[in-house]
């Protein structure tokens, strides 16, 4: 579901940003006053995990269409609300600027729009709620698959509202809100059960998940990471092979609507250094090594930059914040 710069006027994408660093330095905020440090490197590979994941496209039966998991929900459930809607801003700001996978003035939109209603309304206000106290797995997968379909759905929906505020494209609200909605309710249920499995995992291996310390013995917090960081890098390097080749479900929707999902951005300044940052920073566009025609090995390595990058990122920082904790 992420947003290219054509689908947004520079008004709207320019306030997506405000709105996306406001809710960015909230996160910051909150963190500050409450978070175990110990948990960042658990940030980091589990932010590598969602981008392998987003990786794989999944084939929506009977439709032509496919999907991928955003995340939001899944990492909501093991790092918290803030947390997760960090490592989101992470992850689809690599995707934007290493792989132009969305667009950098769009980047604000889509982290709204994947991160925003997963952390902030999906997770709290639904996932939570359903799952209770008891947590037993009929709840556990009822909760996982309610709030992906509840974040993936309204998510569809900002993303045919923002379509129309912007006013920079012919396709109709109502026809178009009708294709992307119903389609990303599916591609939500799909996500719910690999949120459900991942989380069952969790819960099986290590059953005092949130107390839990990188020094416990056992299938420990340090297991746990290695397991997420290897699983990563298994799916980016190897798996994301056997993704669907089917348009996503906002490509599809734009191609049910406007027959293509190829549109041109407006000629705006902008537009313009959006699309500059873009051809100088990504230097694997769509997941490809340039001039190998779409080689495999071209996906096997931006799965592996991708996931290296999440990974050596969160270990550089946890490794600045260690010496300023202990002083």
């Amino acid at each position: 579901m992420h947003m290219a710069d054509a689908l947004l006027s520079p008004a709207v994408g320019g306030t997506m940003w405000a709105i996306s660093a406001g809710l960015v330095g909230y996160s910051v905020h909150k963190i500050r006053q409450n978070f175990d440090e110990s948990r960042i490197p658990l940030m980091g590979v589990t932010g590598a995990f969602v981008f392998a994941m987003q990786m794989i496209n999944f084939a929506i039966p009977g439709t032509g269409s496919s999907g991928h998991i955003a995340g939001a929900v899944l990492l909501s459930a093991l790092l918290g609300s803030c947390p997760a809607f960090l490592v989101m801003a992470s992850v689809i700001l690599i995707q934007a600027l290493f792989f132009a996978d969305g667009g950098i003035l769009a980047y604000g939109g889509n982290l709204f729009n994947m991160g925003f209603f997963g952390c902030f309304l999906a997770y709290p206000y639904v996932f939570k709620p359903i799952l209770g106290k008891s947590g037993s797995p009929f709840r556990l997968a009822l909760a996982s698959c309610a709030a992906c379909i509840v974040s993936m759905t309204l998510g569809a929906l900002s993303v045919t509202i923002m379509t129309l505020v912007s006013g920079v494209t012919e396709l109709p609200f109502k026809v178009f809100a009708a294709a992307m909605i119903p389609i990303h309710l599916a591609i939500g249920l799909g996500e719910g059960l690999a949120t459900m499995v991942v989380l069952e995992f969790v819960r099986k291996n290590l059953p005092d998940f949130q107390a839990a310390k990188l020094e416990s013995p056992g299938f420990s917090f340090r297991n746990l990471c290695w397991v997420f960081a290897l699983a990563a890098l298994v799916i980016g390097g190897g798996i994301s092979l056997l993704a669907s080749g089917k348009p996503d479900g906002l490509e599809w929707s734009m191609e049910q609507v406007a027959q293509t999902s190829e549109l041109d951005a407006p000629e705006s300044q902008l537009h313009q250094i959006s699309e500059t940052i873009t051809e100088k920073c990504s230097f694997l566009p769509d997941y490809e090594i340039p001039g190998t025609d779409g080689a495999w090995y071209g996906t096997v390595v931006s799965g592996i930059v991708g996931v290296l990058i999440m990974i050596c990122g969160a270990m550089i920082f946890y490794r600045k914040k260690k010496p300023a904790q202990a002083e």
